[in-house]
């Protein structure tokens, strides 16, 4: 069964300015007149910008992609205005009003972080002239304009998502209101094993992850980008894990396995955040160590506390729209009975498969946002440890490359198994699929990987241990 949008408005009608009749020619005159110019001066711009070598720094790079935004953003509402002053039709179909909405809302937040570009430039010119150059790199001056048209097209596009799922959400012709979770498989008696099992891994999880949070808060000498992150990874892993594996020991203990709609979408939301964190901080924790072992003389200036900041919050706002997108495209659909979903949490493909829908967009947006976030993370660590793994090869001094690439290891050994898992269970072919071992994979990489990692980075790294020792014994004196 396929649902239609239940919009029956076909067009909307403008007001307009309030004005007079008789005053319209002279407010047509008078917006064409400003909109030209605005045209006109913003083109110049990008034309000196680009015709003169000299004004190819940072600071005119910004200008000329502000110029751009800002064409684009008076080219999206008053060429549709004057049109309607001039033919007095002030009728926008609806599709139209959506496609102006979304480049209304993308230019807006696009000018919004453009001008915050800016003025971090105008910042480090001004307050660190002598790394300026150093900072304000070509780079990472592309690196803002591109996380600022993302970051804009994200929001515009969640913001347009939401609009055109209000009359699905108005007239949901879903009727059911609960789930069935499969759960892990297995007999009864196999159910308390496993319950004590994952309850075991779960604890286990929780306090490596808060003990490697508060060594590193605790300890001023862990206050660099590279534990920073691992903090936020660790915060990340609690996260996921919870958002997945509670549910499935209450039902395991309750012997109930249904979750409630509402459930299952806040569930869905909540692990696609998390695992998408996941993988963006293993990303950024790449490149932290890249700098590092690659440009060690600059690594105190590229990875300040502003990049760090920014990357951090860059990090939480993509996986954010991200989640958000898909759970506004799956709560369009319509499930018309009771399903059973065949996992231990509402992973998307899973609960796709009992909608009874037309869930092409949704498969759609799986394919093109699952594999960009799964496969852009992956590709910029490979890059980041093939110009490590180069630089290593190139120190000549004994023991010192395998003492380098150490500090790494620990890093790897994450990737791997994150990464090995996800790929088996997303990216393996259909024939070679299964049920049971999709649910195997997501039991690694939502409650396995989690719990390993604190185990991987204090074991295998001495500042680590020497911090949680500290802690420690700090904890026993303070008991005593």
């Amino acid at each position: 069964m396929r649902r239609e949008n239940q919009s029956s408005a076909t067009e909307f009608l403008l007001l307009g300015l309030p004005i007079r009749p008789e005053q319209q020619g002279m407010f047509f005159a008078l917006f064409l007149g400003m909109y030209l110019t605005t045209v006109l001066g913003n083109l110049l711009i990008l034309l000196l910008i680009r015709l003169d070598p000299r004004l190819h720094t940072p600071m005119y790079f910004f200008l000329s992609h502000l110029a751009l935004t800002d064409v684009s953003f008076s080219s999206v509402t008053v060429p549709n205005m004057l049109m309607s002053m001039q033919t007095q039709d002030q009728s926008m179909p609806y599709a139209g009003c959506i496609a102006q909405m979304y480049f209304f809302i993308f230019f807006t937040d696009l000018d919004s972080f453009l001008i915050t570009s800016m003025a971090y430039d105008r910042y480090v010119a001004v307050c660190r002239p002598l790394h300026y150059t150093t900072i304000m790199k070509q780079e990472l001056c592309a690196f803002l304009v591109a996380g600022s048209w993302i970051l804009s097209g994200a929001s515009s596009l969640s913001h347009t998502l939401l609009l055109t799922q209000l009359s699905f959400f108005m007239e949901n012709q879903t009727s059911i209101s609960e789930f069935f979770l499969r759960g892990i498989p297995g007999s009864p008696e196999q159910q308390q094993l496993f319950f004590g099992i994952f309850l075991c891994m779960y604890l286990v999880t929780l306090t490596g992850n808060v003990l490697i949070i508060l060594a590193i808060s605790s300890d001023p000498h862990l206050h660099t980008p590279m534990y920073f992150f691992l903090a936020n990874l660790s915060f990340v892993d609690m996260g996921l894990t919870s958002s997945t594996v509670t549910k499935m020991l209450v039902n395991v203990q309750t012997q109930l396995h249904t979750i409630s709609y509402v459930g299952c979408l806040t569930q869905m939301y909540f692990f696609l955040m998390f695992g998408d964190l996941d993988s963006f901080f293993l990303a950024v924790m790449a490149y932290d160590r890249y700098v590092a072992i690659c440009c060690p003389l600059h690594y105190c200036t590229v990875m300040s506390l502003q990049v760090c900041s920014l990357l951090l919050a860059l990090c939480w706002i993509l996986t954010h729209i991200v989640a958000l997108t898909h759970t506004l495209l799956m709560a369009r659909l319509s499930f018309c009975v009771v399903g059973e979903i065949a996992h231990f949490f509402c992973d998307i493909i899973p609960v796709l498969k009992l909608s009874c829908s037309d869930t092409r967009i949704n498969e759609l947006m799986v394919f093109a946002l699952g594999g960009t976030v799964l496969m852009v993370p992956f590709i910029c660590i490979v890059i980041s440890y093939i110009h490590i793994v180069s630089a290593v090869l190139r120190v000549r001094t004994p023991g010192g490359g395998s003492k380098t690439f150490s500090t790494c290891s620990s890093h790897l050994c994450v990737i791997c198994v994150f990464y090995g898992t996800l790929f088996s269970a997303y990216l393996c072919p259909p024939s070679f699929a299964s049920e049971d071992k999709d649910i195997a994979a997501a039991a690694v990489y939502t409650l396995v990987t989690p719990m390993l990692n604190p185990f991987i980075y204090s074991l295998r790294n001495k500042d680590m241990k020497v911090a949680l020792k500290r802690l420690l014994s700090h904890r026993r004196i303070t008991a005593s």
